[in-house]
Parts: structure tokens; sequence; C-alpha cells
């Protein structure tokens, strides 16, 4: 790739370049090598989301990608300047016509220019290609890139217009031949308008994110306070159990065992809740990405094409809502193992509970603040 900046169209999981980009509907992409990999798992790697298809292969084609792909090829291929033939006649090529995607030699773009003058094809030099960025180079065939109609007595007809009824572009055939398709619209208009709805979205999306961050904050912090209190209560066992004659070590183990248990029960909740949210940010850091992406770089049939799409897993993420944040009660299982630690002490020292706690160092007060 033409350095850094283009390197958003890899595969998010091998960040490999491939001709089989799939958008999830988290609006991470992945290649068909990655999704096979993980189709045991049923769900996005980057962000954990289940992925509704029984094959594990989403139905959707990131075609903005891909095509993305293809011409940086041609672009890196003019750079290079290795093997540029002419594709009529092999000769050395020193133009290239973006609407026919072909090389041309100086006689063939006469030829070119001659039979097609009134196709107003823009036919760059070579050299000028070679001499401008790749992002001049993308955004003359994004230009010229052409929306073909879809009917196939139509195929070679430009679409221009936009059928409002049955939500379809059209070319004039298609609007003159067909008195049901009305009103109709400018094909322009409508992929404007698209881009301006999942800007909007993406938008709102923003101001939702800074509370999944602020979320994902707190998760972090309540992970961290509680490893710390796990961390304590497992020395103050090791501390109560070492007074102990060696009889009383079995109790040890299984006031460690009980601890650790909790502790890993609580971890995975954690772990998993703080797993959902930052699944969720990364899919709202992809949805901003591809949709700035499109903005920059998708032809108008890659916009009509993958809009819905998109649209409706940014509606999907409107819809999300954080977790709730509030203080957690001290877990019972920490209640039971102080109880039946203090007893043991109870038993072995012969004071009363509250004294033996308080000889131990952690009294009734401590015990409630912690």
């Amino acid at each position: 790739l033409p350095g850094d900046d283009f390197k958003f169209i890899l595969c998010e999981g091998c960040q490999q370049a491939s001709p089989n980009l799939k958008l999830l509907t988290c609006l991470h992409t992945l290649c068909l090598d990655c999704l096979s990999k993980n189709k045991a798992m049923g769900q996005c790697p980057m962000c954990q989301k289940p992925i509704p298809q029984a094959s594990g292969i989403p139905n959707m084609d990131n075609l903005l990608f891909t095509n993305l792909q293809a011409r940086l090829s041609i672009y890196k291929k003019i750079v290079e300047g290795v093997d540029l033939c002419c594709n009529n006649c092999k000769e050395a090529s020193e133009f290239w016509c973006s609407e026919c995607e072909e090389f041309l030699c100086t006689r063939c773009c006469e030829a070119h220019q001659r039979y097609l003058r009134k196709e107003n094809h823009e036919v760059k030099k070579v050299a000028d290609i070679r001499a401008g960025s790749a992002k001049d180079f993308l955004e003359g065939t994004r230009r010229t890139g052409n929306f073909f109609c879809s009917n196939p007595a139509h195929k070679n007809q430009p679409v221009s217009i936009y059928c409002t009824t049955c939500r379809k572009p059209l070319c004039c055939s298609c609007a003159l031949l067909d008195s049901q398709h009305a009103p109709f619209c400018d094909i322009h208009r409508e992929t404007q308008r698209r881009q301006r709805e999942l800007s909007t979205i993406t938008q709102e999306l923003e101001q939702k994110r800074s509370r999944f961050q602020a979320t994902q904050a707190v998760l972090r912090d309540k992970a961290a306070r509680l490893e710390e209190m796990w961390r304590k209560m497992g020395e103050l066992i090791q501390q109560c159990v070492e007074q102990l004659v060696q009889l009383l070590r079995r109790e040890e183990e299984e006031l460690l065992g009980l601890v650790e248990a909790r502790q890993e029960r609580g971890r995975r909740e954690l772990a998993g809740e703080l797993q959902r949210v930052e699944g969720t940010l990364r899919r709202m850091e992809a949805a901003k990405r591809l949709v700035e992406k499109m903005s920059l770089y998708a032809t108008e049939q890659e916009v009509m094409d993958m809009q819905p799409f998109i649209r409706d897993s940014l509606q999907e993420l409107q819809q999300l809502q954080p977790p709730a944040t509030g203080e957690r009660e001290q877990p019972r299982d920490l209640s039971e193992c102080r109880a039946r630690l203090q007893a043991l002490v109870e038993r072995v020292t012969g004071h009363p509970g509250e004294e033996a706690a308080g000889q131990a160092g952690w009294g009734g007060r401590d015990q409630k603040q912690n």
C-alpha cells in the first residue's frame, strides 16, 4: 500500500489485502480466511458481536475497500512502471483512461480520443499520475466512476435517476419506458442525501460514545478495586492461618480456595461487561471510520449498494445503552469467608468474636468499610 494512509482497506484480522472482504453488522471488515478460522466462535473477533449467518460468513461485501484495493493496485503499477503496455497493441503505454480502465500508447490514445470524443473520457499521462499522490489518483477515478443500469437490456447506460417510490436507481430508458416509476430525483442528489444520513447518525453516535467511554473507565476502576480487595483478603487469610497449628492447615487451604474461586467468577463477570462495552466502542470506531472513508472515496454505486446495510448497523448501535455502573454490594461470598475466619480465630484464641477480630487487626468497622 502507498504509505499508512490506506491501511484501513486491509482485513482487520490479519492486516492483509484480500479480494474477498466482508462487512459485518458491527461494521468491522474481515477477509474470508479470517472468517473461516473464526467460524466456530460465531462472532466478530474484534468486538465479539455475534455473526447472524449460520455459515459464519456475512452476506455483505465491503465493496468500498475491495474496489479501493483494485484501484490502488493500478496506481502501484503505474508508480513502479513495470509492464506498462498498451491494452490494445501491447506497445509501451503513456496514457491511462480511467473510464475504460485501459493503458494506451500515443497512437491508440489519439484513436481513442477521436472515436470517443463525445463521451468525455478523461485521459491522463502516466507520467503525471506517477508524479501525483495516491489520493489524487483515487479522487480522479472516483469522479469518473460510472454507475450503470442493472437492467440487462440497458447495461451500457449510466444511471442518472432515482425512483423514490421503488427506491431504485434507473437509467433514462427505464424512466421513460416504465410509467410506474415516479416521482424521480437526480441520482447525485440521492447519493448525497444518503451520505448526509450516515454522517448525521455518526455524529449522534459520537455523543453516545462518550457515555460508553465513561462506563469503560468506571468498570476498569471497579475491577481494580475488586482486585485490591481480593488481594487484601488473601493476605488476611494467610496472616490468620499462620497463627494456627499444623492441624488447621486444611482450613487455610479451604478458605483460600473459596476466595480464589469467587475471585475468578467475579473477574469473569466484570471482564464480560468490560468486553461488551469495549466491543461496542470498537464498533463505533469502525462505524465512524467507514463513514468517513465512504465520504472520501466511495463511488455512487458503492453508496447505493452499501448505505442501507451500514445505516441499519448504525441505527442498531444507536439503540444500545451502556450497562448500569452503580455501586455493587460486597459479594456475599466474602462475607461468608470473613465469618468463617472470625469463628476460626475465636475458636483457636478463646476470645469473643469482636475481641478476636480487633487483636487480629481486622475489626468490624474496617470490615464494613471494605
